[in-house]
C-alpha cells in the first residue's frame, strides 16, 4: 500500500468533495496525486507550515458545504496537534472522512535526514522510548507499539474508527467511511515506515539539483 495508492482511491470514490490536507509528506503526496475539477476542490495551506492545519480546516469545510463529503489527508504527527477538535466534529454530527498516513515518523523531516544527513535520525520518531538505543535509525519489528491508538482514540470521542493494512482493504474503508453520514470516520492507513517523497531539492541547491528518484 502506498500513499499513491490511497489517493487515487479517493479520485475514483469521491467526484463531489473538498479535500483537505495537513502538512507535511501527506500535503505532497496529495497535491501530486489528487484530480481536482470544478466540483472536487482542495484546502493547503501551502508553505506554510502549519502542521495542525488539516483537520479544524476541514470542519469549516464541512460547515460551509454541508452537501459536500470533506476529506483530511493527514499525517500521524500533524493530526496529533489539533486532536481534540474530534469532540467539535462529533458534537457537530459532522462525517468528516480523515485519512490518517501514519508511518510511525514525522515523516517530512526523517526523510531530509535520511537523505542529507546520513540516516542521523532525531526527533522524529513517533514510536521513540527513554530505552531505545541513542543513534536508532533501522525500523524493525522490535520497535515500540506505536502512541496513541488511533482507532481506540478516535472511539473515545464518540467517532468511528478503521485501520488499514493492505492495498485490497482501501477502497471498502472509503466506501465505508462514505457512507457515515452522523459522524467523523477515522482511517489509519499504515504505510511504509520509510516511505519518501520525489522529486525533491537538496537544502540550499537550486532546481537544477532537484532529484527526481531515490538510488
Amino acid at each position: 500500500m502506498t500513499p499513491q495508492m490511497i489517493i487515487q482511491s479517493i479520485n475514483k470514490i469521491f467526484t463531489d468533495a473538498v479535500i483537505v490536507t495537513d502538512v507535511g509528506q501527506n500535503q505532497l503526496w496529495t497535491t501530486q496525486f489528487l484530480e481536482l475539477d470544478e466540483r472536487k476542490q482542495m484546502l493547503t495551506s501551502g508553505g506554510l507550515g502549519t502542521m495542525g492545519y488539516g483537520f479544524p480546516a476541514a470542519i469549516g469545510a464541512k460547515i460551509g458545504n454541508p452537501q459536500k463529503d470533506v476529506i483530511v489527508v493527514s499525517g500521524d504527527g500533524g493530526m496529533q496537534m489539533n486532536i481534540q477538535e474530534m469532540a467539535t466534529a462529533v458534537v457537530y454530527e459532522l462525517p468528516l472522512i480523515i485519512c490518517i498516513l501514519n508511518n510511525g515518523y514525522l515523516g517530512n523531516v526523517r526523510q531530509w535526514q535520511q537523505m542529507f544527513y546520513d540516516k542521523r535520525y532525531s526527533s522524529t520518531c513517533m514510536r521513540y522510548r527513554k530505552s531505545c538505543p541513542i543513534a536508532c535509525n533501522q525500523p524493525n519489528e522490535d520497535c515500540p507499539p506505536y502512541t496513541p491508538d488511533f482507532i481506540k482514540l478516535a472511539e473515545s470521542y464518540g467517532a468511528y474508527g478503521i485501520r488499514v493494512e493492505k492495498a485490497e482493504q482501501v477502497e471498502q474503508a472509503l466506501i465505508c467511511a462514505k457512507q457515515n453520514s452522523k459522524v467523523p470516520t477515522v482511517i489509519e492507513f499504515l504505510i511504509d515506515r520509510e516511505s519518501n517523497v520525489m522529486p525533491i531539492v537538496p537544502p540550499g541547491n537550486s532546481l537544477d539539483d532537484m532529484i527526481l528518484a531515490e538510488n
